[in-house]
């Protein structure tokens, strides 16, 4: 197999992929050939700029390889779907930059930051997104759970790692999520919340103080 004919099959398995597609995956599509990680890595930069200039741009992230609609085409997609894209509450923002940029966390750490009781949905919510889980927990009376962030949630901020998150500025970066575009990722896709998780300008936040 010619290396034109392996970016070729790259670059259209990438491009059906509805998800990012790691090294071990695809391995798979040369299961005949002696193809390395070294290899892949350099087959993904050449395609990389093949596509350089174009609508689209090929990324890695913490989750694998995806093609996504570059940042300046955003304004134009957007006419596809005139309606305003949809808010996460302040709460499940809060709370979700809180565990991203103190992890690991458990709900009475977020707690004493936010200044009110975390509810049960708020937490629920973030792991129905797959954007946090339980990474173990703390040697403490009743052994609370210490709370992270996953690969998805990387992922759909457009991230290889978590040290690519903006500096933090102040106990809750609310800009800086807001910045990432969380409620829809750069991604030839979208993610797009439940109502029960989502706000309008004038929605008050109901949880109740400590």
């Amino acid at each position: 197999m010619t290396e034109t004919e392996i970016i070729r099959i790259l670059e259209t398995a990438l491009l059906c992929a509805e998800q990012p597609v790691s090294l071990a995956e695809m391995r798979h599509l040369f299961a005949t050939e002696d193809v390395t990680n070294e290899d892949l890595r350099r087959f993904l930069a050449i395609l990389q700029s093949n596509w350089v200039g174009k609508g689209l741009e090929l990324i890695g992230l913490a989750g694998g390889w995806r093609f996504q609609s570059r940042p300046e085409m955003q304004r134009y997609l957007a006419r596809l779907s005139p309606e305003k894209p949809p808010r996460y509450s302040r709460a499940v923002l809060e709370t979700l930059a809180i565990i991203a940029w103190r992890q690991p966390v458990t709900r009475g750490d977020i707690e004493d930051i936010r200044g009110v009781t975390v509810s049960s949905q708020i937490v629920k919510t973030l792991e129905e997104r797959g954007w946090i889980e339980v990474l173990g927990h703390r040697d403490a009376p009743g052994r609370p759970a210490l709370f992270g962030t996953t690969p998805r949630f990387l992922d759909d901020l457009g991230l290889m790692a978590l040290d690519e998150l903006p500096a933090l500025e102040s106990p809750v970066p609310l800009d800086a999520l807001a910045g990432l575009r969380l409620e829809a990722a750069p991604a030839i896709t979208s993610i797009t919340p439940n109502e029960d998780d989502l706000s309008t300008e004038d929605q008050i936040d109901t949880e109740s103080p400590k």
